[in-house]
């Protein structure tokens, strides 16, 4: 398994020529006839060696926050922070495995986030029995400074090991703080944090997109990390939407039928335009469970969620196989400025 880093990086370092990389790239574009450029490739899982690592890993860092935690229970996420650390410095900087990295970022930054609120949690009047209602403001400020440390946390891991992951979970970091933040000098917001939330995912989504146009080409480890905070994205800016429109009332009609597929058909085409499919993904249990009620409402009890399965599926089947001859006719439509930022749609 490879990525196109790792071709970069060979050329780079002198083992394969320009030519030979660009020659490589069309081979393997020819043989999948789909150029990887129009792919969201980003390595997981080389071999069942990653599962295994995870695993040892995983049990290793509870053990060590079981055995820590005996003591006080910031102890051992304290504990279990610096064990990730330490794995990290084996299985993610001399080994490269990416599934292992991914799980040492999130107990990494996760352990340095749990060490605040836990060492907080014993000095606030949460913990001494204040109903969480009351939302007083030390609160607050336990999740403000969790928040902090945590964005720091992630900062030093990416200066370290520059994991694509890690940009993803100093911004949900970084969320966490703006919403405590916002709650707490602006008590009427309590009401619409699912407006906050949106406006965390456009941040998100505008990041993802400074990431991507910096690479549009997508060669290096900066589209990895645009695809993290897509990933990101997407659900805080879908769910906010979706939920304004009615979609979990328990009354749906054909209106919000055709108002949550419109709005789909506009995810789509920002995906498209975009070359990225997290924003579809996301987007696609709303539009399924709305159509399934709207089916119901019409009385097709009984198969209402296998008819809208069989048509949504086989409107995003299709979409799927012609993904790169439609970007290729939309992108032709863009202005050529627009068109130099987006990431080419090159057919075999």
């Amino acid at each position: 398994m490879y990525t196109e880093e790792d071709i970069t990086t060979a050329v780079t370092k002198g083992i394969f020529s320009q030519e030979s990389a660009e020659a490589f790239r069309g081979y393997m574009a020819t043989q999948q006839e789909s150029p990887a450029i129009d792919e969201e490739d980003f390595r997981l899982v080389t071999s069942f060696n990653d599962i295994f690592v995870v695993i040892i890993c995983l049990l290793l860092l509870a053990s060590v926050a079981l055995i820590a935690g005996s003591i006080k229970p910031w102890i051992g996420a304290l504990a279990e922070t610096g064990a990730a650390w330490a794995l990290a410095e084996i299985f993610t900087r001399k080994r490269h495995m990416a599934l292992p990295s991914i799980i040492l970022v999130f107990a990494f930054v996760g352990g340095a986030l749990m060490t605040v609120l836990l060492a907080m949690a014993t000095h606030t009047p949460v913990a001494q029995g204040t109903a969480i209602a009351t939302y007083g403001k030390a609160f607050y400020l336990m999740f403000i400074a969790a928040g902090l440390f945590a964005m720091l946390a992630a900062a030093l891991h990416w200066w370290r090991f520059h994991v694509p992951i890690t940009v993803a979970a100093a911004v949900s970091a970084g969320g966490l703080i703006l919403v405590a933040t916002t709650e707490m000098f602006f008590p009427a917001t309590r009401a619409h944090t699912s407006g906050i939330l949106f406006a965390l995912g456009l941040v998100a989504f505008a990041l993802a997109m400074r990431w991507d146009m910096s690479d549009p080409e997508r060669l290096t480890r900066r589209s990895d990390v645009a695809f993290w905070l897509h990933l990101l994205a997407a659900p805080l800016l879908v769910e906010p939407i979706f939920m304004s429109l009615g979609v979990f009332n328990g009354h749906t009609s054909i209106g919000h039928g055709l108002a949550v597929l419109a709005l789909y058909l506009v995810i789509a085409f920002i995906s498209l335009s975009i070359d990225r499919r997290a924003l579809m993904a996301s987007a696609l249990v709303y539009v399924i469970f709305t159509m399934t009620d709207v089916l119901k409402e019409q009385g097709m009890v009984n198969l209402s969620f296998a008819i809208t399965g069989l048509i949504i599926g086989s409107a995003l089947l299709t979409l799927s196989i012609y993904w790169h001859p439609a970007r290729t006719f939309m992108l032709r439509r863009f202005p050529p400025v627009l068109q130099s930022r987006l990431p080419p749609s090159r057919q075999a």
